[in-house]
C-alpha cells in the first residue's frame, strides 16, 4: 500500500466491534488540515468509518490516482444524494427534516394528508423483506400521491421560502468545504434527490448563503404559474429507488435556476456522462443506482448509515466501499477527495 493511499485509511488503533462481523474493519479517526481558503477542518470532528474490503478500496483509489493530476479534473465527478447524505439525519438530538418533510402548505389539512402517506410508506421503503421490484412500485405510488396533494393544496413558491426559513434542515459539517474544494478543481457535483429541486435550491440559498458553479440538481422540479402557484411537475417522477442517469435531462445548474450570473463554465449533461471516475455518496443502498448507465471505469461508493446500525451494517458494507456510521460529518469524504485530487494537481 502506497504512503498516499495508506493515508486515507490511517486511524487510531484498529478495533473490532462486537456488532460488526469479523471480516469488517472499523476505525475511529480524526481529520484535520487546511485548504487554501482555510476551512474549518481544524474542528477535529470525529468520523467512525467501516471498510468492508480495504484491498478493493485501495485498488480503486490507485486506479483513479494513476490517471495523473492533470487528468483528474476532466475525468472525475461527484454524485451525491441530498436528504440524509449532504444533510444531517439528526439536528439538535431530533430527526432532521427532509426536503419533502420541511414543506408546510398554506392549507394545514394537506400537511396532515402527506404525513399520513409518510407514516404508511416510509417503513415500506426501508423494509428488508419487500422485493426491490415491489418496493419500487410502492415508491412510485407514494411520490405520485404526494405530488398530487401539493398541487391540490395550492402550494406557492412563497410558501416554499417560508417553509425553509422555519425548517430544522441542516447540512453536515464539511459539506461547504467539500463543495469549495471541488469547485476550485472544476469537478462537477450532481445532487440526485427524490425530493424537490426547488426546495433543495432554496435550502442551499438560505443555509449556505452562496452558490457553486459546479453544482447541478437532479430532482423533481415544479412548474409554477405567473401567480406563483404550483400547477405541475416536469418530466418523470424521481423517487428513492430510481435516481439514475436517465434523470440527467432534468438537471440544471444551480446558479441558473437561482437567477445568479456567475461568469463561469457549466457542465453539459453529455460531458458529465463521459467522466470515467465517480465518487458516489448516499445513505440508502438504492442510491447506488444513481450511477446506472454512466460509462465510468472506477467508482468509489460512500454510504452514510445514520440509524439502525446493528441491523443494517453488514448489508451496507457489502454494498458500499466505505461506510460512515451514526450521522457522521463529511470530513472523511473531504479527506478522501483531497487524497484523490491533491492541490498540486490544480
Amino acid at each position: 500500500m502506497s504512503h498516499r493511499l495508506h493515508g486515507i485509511l490511517l486511524g487510531t488503533t484498529i478495533r473490532t466491534h462486537r456488532s460488526i462481523p469479523p471480516h469488517l474493519i472499523s476505525r475511529a479517526w480524526f481529520c484535520s488540515g487546511r485548504f487554501r481558503n482555510q476551512t474549518h477542518m481544524e474542528s477535529h470532528a470525529s468520523c467512525e468509518e467501516v471498510v468492508g474490503d480495504s484491498e478493493l478500496l485501495v485498488k480503486k483509489m490507485a486506479a483513479i490516482c494513476n490517471a495523473g493530476p492533470a487528468k483528474l479534473q476532466f475525468s472525475c465527478q461527484v454524485i451525491a444524494d441530498f436528504d440524509g447524505t449532504l444533510t444531517k439525519y439528526r439536528v439538535n438530538g431530533c430527526r432532521g427534516q427532509s426536503s419533502h418533510g420541511l414543506l408546510q402548505q398554506e392549507n394545514p389539512e394537506y400537511d396532515k394528508k402527506r404525513q399520513e402517506l409518510y407514516e404508511h410508506y416510509h417503513p415500506l421503503e426501508f423494509s428488508p423483506t419487500i422485493p426491490i421490484e415491489e418496493k419500487t412500485k410502492l415508491m412510485e405510488e407514494w411520490w405520485t400521491k404526494t405530488h398530487g396533494l401539493l398541487i391540490e393544496g395550492g402550494l406557492t413558491y412563497d410558501g416554499i421560502r417560508q417553509s425553509v426559513a422555519n425548517s430544522t434542515i441542516a447540512f453536515r459539517e464539511g459539506v461547504v468545504e467539500l463543495f469549495e474544494f471541488l469547485e476550485e478543481r472544476d469537478i462537477p457535483i450532481l445532487i440526485f434527490s427524490a425530493g424537490l429541486a426547488d426546495i433543495i435550491e432554496e435550502v442551499l440559498r438560505q443555509k449556505i448563503h452562496r452558490l457553486f458553479k459546479n453544482v447541478k440538481i437532479v430532482s423533481n422540479r415544479m412548474v409554477f404559474n405567473n401567480n406563483g402557484h404550483l400547477v405541475s411537475f416536469q418530466g418523470k417522477t424521481i423517487h428513492s429507488l430510481n435516481k439514475n442517469e436517465h434523470a440527467l435531462d432534468m438537471a440544471a445548474p444551480l446558479h441558473d435556476r437561482l437567477g445568479d450570473n456567475i461568469d463561469a463554465p457549466t457542465y453539459e449533461n453529455a460531458s458529465v456522462k463521459t467522466r470515467r471516475n465517480v465518487l458516489l455518496l448516499g445513505d440508502h443502498i438504492g442510491d447506488l443506482g444513481m450511477s446506472d448507465g454512466l460509462n465510468y471505469e472506477n467508482r468509489i461508493s460512500v454510504g452514510f448509515l445514520n440509524d439502525n446500525v446493528e441491523n443494517s451494517l453488514d448489508s451496507y458494507c457489502k454494498a458500499f466501499d466505505v461506510v460512515y456510521l451514526n450521522d457522521a460529518p463529511m470530513w472523511g469524504v473531504v479527506k478522501l477527495v483531497s487524497q484523490l485530487c491533491p492541490s498540486d494537481g490544480h
